[in-house]
């Protein structure tokens, strides 16, 4: 071979500096994705809070005299509360009692803070309307 022939192919440098530049950019692609992954698994499982604590204050759309304290767990494993007290700030001779009603949803893990807590008002229900639940 001669010196003054042209070099032909890549060098072991050029190679190495080639592999460095992909493997940062497909690092850079799965960090990415696994985000919009971690990111999908949070909106799911903050519906699912959003939907059973909607669900739980349709069933109580009037609360008992006294009002209550219910928990439970949920089909997906999670747990959920409950809990319905007298709302004295809007008491008087002439208005209707009114309960302050708060859903509280977790996870399974239950010592974390609830995934989803939702309060509203809500009446006391008719001494009649007790007999027909």
């Amino acid at each position: 071979m001669s010196a003054a022939r042209g070099q032909r192919g890549f060098s072991l440098i050029e190679v190495v500096v080639a592999f460095a530049i992909l493997a940062l950019s497909l690092g850079a692609l799965y960090q990415s994705a696994g985000g919009s992954v971690r990111g999908m698994q949070e909106v799911e499982r903050r519906s699912a809070a959003v939907l059973l604590a909607r669900s739980l204050l349709e069933l109580h759309d009037t609360v008992p005299e006294g009002g209550f304290v219910r928990d439970g767990r949920s089909e997906s494993g999670g747990y959920w509360r409950i809990s319905a007290t007298r709302d004295l700030s809007a008491a008087g001779d002439d208005m209707w009692p009114l309960y302050h009603v708060e859903v509280e949803v977790w996870d399974a893990d239950a010592r974390a803070a609830p995934v989803f807590r939702v309060a509203t008002l809500r009446p006391e229900r008719e001494p009649d309307e007790l007999e027909g639940r």
